[in-house]
């Protein structure tokens, strides 16, 4: 039995490892066709251009009472032409909608719109009456999360592209002309959602929304979260986007057609995991309506987010993605295996299903079966050096390769010792693996009690706190 379990744990490495090295190369070949083909383009000319589509951006707000006003006028300062922002306060109990009346001159209107997707009721819609100001539009609604926030702004929205982000992040000035680019682009299929690269904020420097300096986190947690999402999104979702099998576009920031989302049913407000859930359904009423479509990633840095510095806010985060991915999945089970929805059925969604939502439950059983044989002195202790060995090393090497497409792209991380700690750290990161196992166990736990609701999220804030220095007391002589 020990020795059938041992083989079938090598064979199962063996499969998710050969995974992760093919999504490697077909990301670093659809990297490589992506530089190339953008190196020379000019996104002054998409700024300049009458011709380029309006787009709305719609951030919901819960009591961001804090950050609110810096974040709007982040917002309000992008570099593009056509554009409005809408924020959404979601019936914040703190002053958020206070501070953002007072400080853009806003005013209730009388404002059109008609319910297209179901959301929690619209009690104002609010513009400022100081022209500087007229690109943005804030509504007032009764609370419902996030989804249905989204699903309120997208109804208010009047333009054919929306871009939906969080409030809390921090976009980078160019974002949105980088977003739009694929819908500009003359394709046979049509474009229906675009995503990018999210980073990680911790420790940067940040003054009123804009980052002035970037750093690698101090703190382990969220050095070690920079790790992981750059092998997510340079080596996991660039591939997926070239195999056409892509499943997420993150909630942090992304763009859509907003016809499209209407028709789809708008954003669910059932689920945690309301970002993939929206793909799914998106992608499903386009292969339905037999209509080609494209759903979209670039690998440029769009948008910067705080992460989990501690282990309860981390459990929080990752057992809530557990779960939406759990009810993603059980939503539309009829995608598995089926020829229909193209290689979506047959590579993306088993590839989530085993790789994403079975492997850690397999791994765990591991552990448990290994802690088991040691207890029992029946552990075949050179066997499993080994495969720790081969585990570890391979861990670490495609985490060095994540960070080498960094490196070889984007550098981000100017200074040589951010790069210099970040190799270091993926010495350290397989140790926690045992970590992100636990926490998706949990999730699978919490999904079969039907726990709901995305919890109270702990966050440090993006601006550093001052430090005051007393002044010396002049002494009298």
């Amino acid at each position: 039995m020990g020795i059938l379990f041992a083989n079938l744990i090598f064979i199962l490495t063996l499969v998710i490892f050969t995974s992760y090295l093919l999504l490697g190369i077909f990301s670093a070949m659809a990297l490589r066709k992506y530089l190339r083909k953008n190196s020379y383009i000019n996104y002054n000319t998409l700024v300049l251009s009458p011709l380029v589509p309006r787009i709305s951006i719609i951030a919901p707000a819960f009591n961001e009472s804090k950050s609110i006003i810096d974040n709007v006028r982040t917002l309000l300062s992008l570099y593009y032409n056509n554009f409005e922002v809408i924020i959404v306060n979601d019936g914040s109990t703190d002053d958020t909608f206070q501070k953002i009346v007072q400080a853009f001159e806003l005013v209730k209107v009388n404002y059109y719109f008609d319910y297209r997707i179901p959301c929690e009721r619209i009690k104002g819609v609010y513009k400022s009456d100081n022209p500087s100001y007229n690109r943005l539009t804030v509504i007032d609604k009764n609370n419902g999360g996030k989804a249905d926030s989204l699903n309120a702004g997208i109804n208010i929205s009047r333009n054919s592209l929306i871009v939906t982000i969080d409030a809390d992040s921090i976009i980078e000035s160019d974002s949105v002309l980088k977003l739009v680019k694929p819908f500009l682009e003359e394709k046979d299929q049509k474009v229906i959602g675009t995503g990018g690269v999210i980073r990680i904020v911790n420790s940067c420097d940040i003054e009123r929304g804009h980052i002035r300096e970037i750093k690698l986190p101090d703190q382990i947690l969220p050095r070690l979260q920079v790790l992981e999402y750059t092998r997510a999104f340079l080596l996991g979702r660039m591939a997926w986007s070239h195999l056409d099998g892509l499943m997420l576009i993150s909630g942090a920031m992304g763009m859509f057609d907003r016809e499209t989302v209407i028709m789809a049913g708008g954003y669910s407000i059932k689920t945690v995991g309301e970002d993939m859930e929206l793909v799914l359904r998106m992608r499903r009423f386009m292969a339905e309506k037999e209509q080609k479509y494209e759903v979209t990633y670039i690998p440029d840095p769009l948008c910067w987010t705080e992460a989990p510095s501690d282990f309860k806010s981390m459990r929080k985060q990752r057992t809530r993605w557990t779960r939406g991915l759990i009810e993603s999945l059980w939503t539309h089970r009829k995608i598995f295996m089926n020829p229909g929805y193209g290689r979506l059925g047959i590579l993306g969604y088993p590839y989530w299903l085993f790789f994403e939502w079975a492997s850690p439950l397999v791994a765990f059983s591991g552990f448990i079966y290994t802690i088991y044989l040691a207890i029992a002195h029946k552990l075949n202790v050179p066997f499993f050096l080994l495969l720790y060995l081969f585990v570890y090393t391979f861990a670490v090497s495609l985490s060095v390769w994540a960070v080498l497409f960094e490196e070889i792209t984007f550098h981000k991380y100017g200074r040589k010792r951010d790069v210099l700690r970040l190799l270091a750290s993926a010495l350290v990161e397989p140790f926690f693996y045992p970590m992100h196992t636990l926490f998706a166990v949990i999730g699978n736990i919490e999904a079969i009690g039907g726990k709901q609701g995305w919890g109270k999220a702990k966050r440090s804030g993006f601006e550093k706190k001052k430090k005051s220095v007393k002044k010396p007391v002049e002494k009298k002589p």
